[in-house]
This record gives structure tokens, C-alpha cells and sequence, in this order.
């Protein structure tokens, strides 16, 4: 059997809503949304945990996405440096950095001989 459908948040916020409240069980809730007793169980968990992390100030996503920034922001400066430091190296030798590198045109073909 396949995975039900993907509930819109309100409709799950509504029967989170009866369900805390009384109106409903969770098996009702269950039945009445298509989905397994333990699909409502990790919904009213993610909802009371967004809730207490709103609450608190700090938002789960926004502190995920602010980390990832500052480690991709960290490594962008490392390969910024890494690459001056080649540049470097390479004038260094006196190795000329062409700006553009030409690409082959058609089929590369050996040269022939004439002899």
C-alpha cells in the first residue's frame, strides 16, 4: 500500500486542535484524515515542539539555516585564500595564468607526417 496524501498544514492544525481539546481521539483524528495513529502522535509532538521553540525565541529552521550560512561563509573564505595562495605560488614561477582558456573546435586529429 502507498503513502496516503500530504495533508495541508491547517487541515492537520484543525484536528490537532479538536484533538487536544477533546473533541476528538487521536484514532479519530486517525481515521478521519487517512493516516496512521502514529502519523497524528508525530504531528501533535512537532506542533508542541514548534510552540515551545517559538515561545523561547529561537526558531528551529532559522537557527539550522543561520548555522549552515556561517560554516558555507567560513569555507567560502577558506577557498578564497587557498586559491590566492596558488595565484601566488604560480606567479611565483613565473608561470603565465591565461585568462581564457581556448577550447578545441570539431575532432582533435593527430598531425600528419609528410615526409
Amino acid at each position: 500500500m502507498g503513502r496516503p496524501p500530504i495533508l495541508p498544514a491547517d487541515k492537520k492544525l484543525g484536528l490537532l486542535v479538536r484533538v487536544m481539546s477533546g473533541q476528538l481521539t487521536a484514532a479519530e483524528a486517525a481515521r478521519e484524515a487517512g493516516v496512521s495513529e502514529q502519523s497524528v502522535s508525530n504531528w501533535r509532538r512537532q506542533f508542541i515542539e514548534g510552540a515551545r521553540n517559538g515561545l523561547a525565541g529561537e526558531s528551529g529552521r532559522d537557527s539550522e539555516e543561520a548555522s549552515r550560512i556561517a560554516e558555507l561563509t567560513q569555507e567560502n573564505a577558506m577557498l578564497k585564500a587557498t586559491i590566492g595562495e596558488l595565484y601566488m605560488e604560480l606567479r611565483k614561477f613565473g608561470r603565465g595564468i591565461p585568462s581564457r582558456v581556448p577550447m578545441p573546435r570539431g575532432k582533435i586529429r593527430p598531425e600528419r607526417r609528410v615526409n
